[in-house]
C-alpha cells in the first residue's frame, strides 16, 4: 500500500530551505551597500545602525511599491530594473525634506517567483542604494501561495535618512514671487501604471503572450520598444540636488574656483521646497509643499512633454487634464527657488528649466 505523504510547509508553496539559501546570496549582494555606521550583516533579526556626529539630526522616514509598474516586469520577466525604481523613489521622497538617505529595507512578497528573480530584484535595490550612497540594512522575502497568483509579486521598501535641523526643507520658506524649477523626468517613474495597462491591455492576466507582443512591439517616437520605455528606471535626484542641499561656505567664492553664485542666504539651502512629481502629477503634488494662500502658475509650454506620454494620451482617448492629473508628464521634481537665487541654481542643474512661480491664491493655474 502506498504510504500518503506527510504534510509539510514546503508542499504547502513554501521551501524554508530554498528560503535560507536565497538569504545567503542576499546577504552577499547586501555587502556592496553598506555604510560605515552599519554594525550587522543581513541575516539577524534587526539591522543595526550608527548614527554618526550631527549637531542637530532630524530622521526623516518614507516608505512606498513600485505598483503596478510590477506586472509589467513580470510579464516581460524583467526584474532587475524595479529595485532600482523603489530606491530611487524612496529617496526622492526624503530627499524633499533635503535629508541624505541612510538605511534601506526592501519587502518582497510573492508566490512562485524563482530565486533567481527575487535575487535579480535585490540585486536592482543593491545597485540603487550603492548608487545614493545608502545602505542595505535588510528587508524580508515572503512566500504567500493563495495570497498571490503563481507568479506575480510585490515590491515595496522603506528607507530613513537624515539632515541638520537648520538644513531642513519644509516649503516654510516659500513667499509669492519664488521661481519653480522643473528636472526631467525618465519616463512614467512608477506612477500611472494601472491607466497604462488598461490603454495596451497589457499586464492584465489574459493571453500573457499577446500581451508580451505589444510591450515588445516599437511606436513612433520611442527609442525602444514600448516595454524598454515603460520600464525605464525612477530617476534619482539626489546626485543633481546634494551640492544644493547644505548651504555653502561663505568664505568660498568664484576665486577660489566655485562655480556657485551668491545666494541671498548663507545659513540655509538656496532651495525652499522641493515637490517629488509621483502619483497626482504636477497639480497633486506641488501645492504639498506651499504654505497656507499660496499657489502656483504654471506654463505648460516651458517643458516638451515626451513622446511616451503623448503616445499614451492618443491610444487612450485621455484628455489633457486627466494626463496632467495621473502623470508626470515628463517633470520628475520642481524645486521652489527665491527670485535672487534662481540664477545660482540653474548653474548647478543644467537640466532645470524655468516653468512657473509662486503666486497668491491656492492650486495650481496654468498657462497652456
Amino acid at each position: 500500500m502506498t504510504e500518503t505523504p506527510r504534510p509539510s510547509y514546503a508542499a504547502a508553496g513554501v521551501d524554508i530551505d530554498a528560503a535560507e539559501r536565497l538569504v545567503s546570496r542576499i546577504a552577499e549582494l547586501a555587502k556592496s551597500a553598506r555604510r560605515p555606521e552599519v554594525l550587522a550583516d543581513v541575516g539577524p533579526f534587526a539591522g543595526l545602525f550608527r548614527l554618526g556626529a550631527y549637531r542637530e539630526p532630524v530622521l526623516v522616514a518614507s516608505t512606498d511599491s513600485v505598483g503596478t509598474k510590477v506586472k509589467l516586469a513580470s510579464l516581460l520577466g524583467r526584474y532587475d530594473t524595479v529595485g532600482h525604481d523603489l530606491v530611487n523613489h524612496c529617496v526622492n521622497d526624503i530627499l524633499t525634506a533635503g535629508a541624505e538617505p541612510l538605511f534601506f529595507l526592501d519587502y518582497i512578497g510573492n508566490c512562485g517567483l524563482s530565486d533567481d528573480a527575487k535575487a535579480d530584484l535585490v540585486r536592482g535595490c543593491v545597485e540603487a542604494c550603492r548608487e545614493a550612497g545608502c545602505a542595505l540594512l535588510g528587508g524580508e522575502t515572503a512566500d504567500m501561495p493563495g495570497t498571490y497568483a503563481e507568479g506575480d509579486f510585490d515590491l515595496a521598501g522603506f528607507i530613513v535618512g537624515v539632515v541638520e535641523r537648520d538644513a531642513v526643507i519644509d516649503g516654510s520658506r516659500i513667499r509669492a514671487g519664488d521661481v519653480l524649477l522643473a528636472l526631467p523626468s525618465r519616463g512614467l517613474h512608477t506612477n500611472g501604471y494601472s491607466l497604462v495597462r488598461k490603454v495596451f491591455g497589457v499586464g492584465l492576466d489574459r493571453d500573457a503572450g499577446a500581451e508580451r507582443a505589444v510591450l515588445n512591439s516599437n511606436f513612433p517616437g520611442l527609442e525602444g520598444s514600448l516595454g524598454d520605455a515603460l520600464l525605464a528606471p525612477h530617476r534619482c535626484y539626489l546626485p543633481d540636488l546634494r551640492p544644493l542641499l547644505q548651504p555653502p561656505t561663505p568664505a568660498l567664492s568664484a576665486a577660489e574656483g566655485s562655480n556657485l553664485q551668491p545666494l541671498t542666504s548663507n545659513l540655509q539651502p538656496p532651495i525652499r521646497g522641493i515637490a517629488h512629481i509621483t502619483g497626482g502629477g504636477i497639480p497633486g503634488n506641488v501645492p504639498r509643499i506651499l504654505p497656507a494662500g499660496l499657489g502656483v502658475h504654471i506654463d505648460r509650454s516651458a517643458w516638451r512633454v515626451p513622446a511616451l506620454f503623448r503616445l499614451i494620451q492618443e491610444h487612450g482617448g485621455i484628455d489633457e487634464e486627466e494626463m496632467f492629473r495621473t502623470f508626470n508628464m515628463g517633470v520628475g521634481i520642481v524645486l521652489a527657488v527665491a527670485p535672487a537665487d534662481a540664477a545660482g541654481v540653474q548653474s548647478q542643474l543644467p537640466e532645470a528649466r524655468k516653468i512657473g512661480e509662486v503666486v497668491k491664491g491656492n492650486g495650481v493655474e496654468w498657462d497652456t
